[in-house]
């Protein structure tokens, strides 16, 4: 097979950040299911976090993440974080990343649950895809070898060490194996498991398949974190109405337009983006409606086209002129919390293979990220893991345990009634339904017995779409079993029939097959 010190599966941020610091350390491939422009990084909004301005701190940066976290933030790597932000902005800057400036300093808006204004932008409401198109124009330009519409189905370990993955060439349907050194999955997301979400229709946990298949710890699955307005229109797609939004001014009202957020919180519509999402569908439920209301008429009309240019174009060419007319939105799935365990060098508990993004879990988000840590996450992780790997003196580090955390087994379910055909459409209007933004004991037993069934009854993926069901599913019992397991409310897993976090649960839940 092919052999590569640096093997990279996925091209959001994370994957691409990597692929350009690790070329100076040995040879580079990078496969992607996709395109290398498909990823969920395109699809951030809001921003990326650092504490770069004269009335900010790290300190406060932390004090903000940990708030966030709702006791389940690592503080190690907290601090590495916060720490090492202003570094890595400055990096993004050198690659040419286009910041939004005023008076020729980079511009920092303000977002829910942080406490002084230190969200970067980029293209106003586009950042993500400023950041994905300079590195992939810098990956292009560097001569790192890309493999697109590869998607990776096995990761190939021997003397539990990594030697490389097995792949699908999704058009051809041939299969490959490649070596490396280190594997760095960088995979992104889950958000296909529900029906309504803004994610990228790549976004289907194969990360999370991979790494679990093999051996490796998946942590804190059962926080999943839903973006409370995501646009709500007869056969438009959900499309993210960015948190900022809101930060500069922007009002939820409910259908009879009253503006209810002051109702449920002391910030209101800045309040922690999953209280704002469960108050949210709490205004729904009692209107009978599935949609409330998003208001930006008062603000200036040039603050909205200017601010906010995709989303005002979008709406616009959906017939919603968003200066006029108020913005019907509804919670989506948004962000995998949980995902691969990593130590704060990125490593996991498999010798050679590392994660980084949304499919690792650094620990850092705890049980509810605070908004815009997530591209900070990628490439600040992201760093440490080449500089991990190209210092040679150092002994390799796993992350101790914790007495507390919890390690099951999944578990046998018996199947409620009629077993649904297994499918896209059923397994995400299943995920909706029953392992949603409000849980119960009840609803999670049904989703764990049709889950369990469905990964016994499916046959061995070939293609594709069969392999991309077969991930979503297992992911989905690692998620739902994780949430029948923690009998509490924290952050963004809510349950009501245990609505009140517990002082006993301030533990992790981590899989391990």
């Amino acid at each position: 097979m092919n052999q590569y010190d640096y093997l990279v599966v996925g091209s959001g941020i994370g994957g691409l950040y990597t692929a350009l610091l690790a070329r100076e350390q040995g040879s580079v491939l990078v496969i992607t299911k996709g395109s290398i422009d498909d990823c969920n990084t395109k699809h951030a909004q809001g921003g990326i976090a650092a504490a770069i301005s004269k009335d900010d701190s790290p300190e406060l940066h932390l004090r903000d993440t940990i708030n966030a976290g709702d006791g389940l933030s690592d503080e190690e790597t907290v601090q590495i974080l916060v720490r090492e932000a202003p570094a890595r902005i400055a990096d993004l800057v050198g690659y040419r990343v286009p910041f939004d400036t005023l008076d020729g300093e980079i511009a920092l808006t303000m977002e829910a649950a942080h406490s002084v204004p230190r969200v970067l932008h980029a293209g106003g409401d586009a950042t993500g895809e400023y950041i994905e198109v300079t590195l992939s124009q810098q990956v292009r330009s560097s001569g790192i070898q890309v493999l697109e519409n590869f998607l990776a189905t096995e990761i190939l370990v021997e003397k539990g060490k990594v030697a490389g993955i097995r792949a699908l060439e999704c058009r051809t349907g041939t299969v490959e194996e490649f070596g490396c050194r280190y594997l760095i999955l960088a995979t992104g997301g889950s958000g296909q498991l529900f029906k309504y979400n803004t994610n990228s229709d790549i976004a289907t946990g194969d990360g999370i398949a991979l790494a679990y298949t093999a051996g490796a710890e998946i942590a804190d699955m059962e926080f999943f974190q839903f973006h409370p307005t995501a646009l709500r229109m007869p056969g438009v797609i959900p499309f993210l109405i960015s948190e900022a939004v809101r930060g500069e001014g922007g009002v939820l009202r409910n259908a009879d337009y009253h503006p209810f957020m002051a109702d449920y919180h002391e910030k209101g519509d800045l309040a922690p983006r999953d209280i704002v999402a469960r108050s949210i569908v709490n205004e729904m439920k009692k209107s009978g409606s599935d949609r409330v209301f998003l208001d930006t008429t008062h603000l200036p009309p040039h603050t909205i086209t200017t601010r906010f240019p995709h989303i005002y174009r979008f709406c616009l060419d959906h017939g919603l002129d968003i200066t006029r007319n108020l913005i019907p939105v509804a919670p989506a799935a948004h962000y995998m919390i949980g995902g691969i365990k990593t130590n704060s060098w990125g490593e996991t508990n498999i010798a050679g293979l590392f994660a980084t993004g949304e499919v690792a879990c650094t620990g850092v988000h705890g049980a509810n990220r605070l908004a815009s840590n997530s591209l900070l996450e990628a490439i600040v992780f992201s760093k440490r893991i080449v500089e991990r790997t190209g210092d040679k003196s150092k002994e390799r580090v796993t992350g101790g345990e914790k007495s507390r955390d919890m390690y099951p087994s999944l578990d046998r379910w018996p199947v409620p009634g009629t077993l649904p055909r297994a499918g896209l459409a059923a397994l995400q209007q299943l995920h909706w339904d029953r392992v949603g933004i409000i849980r119960d004991k009840e609803g999670l037993k049904q989703a764990a017995g049709i889950l369990a069934a469905w990964q016994q009854s499916l046959t061995p993926p070939t293609d594709q779409p069969s392999y991309e069901l077969s991930n979503l599913i297992l992911t989905g019992r690692l998620l739902t079993e994780a949430a029948l397991i923690r009998e509490e409310s924290r952050g963004a897993h809510f349950r009501s029939d245990f609505p009140h976090n517990k002082p006993k649960w301030q533990r992790r839940i981590i899989w391990r097959k």
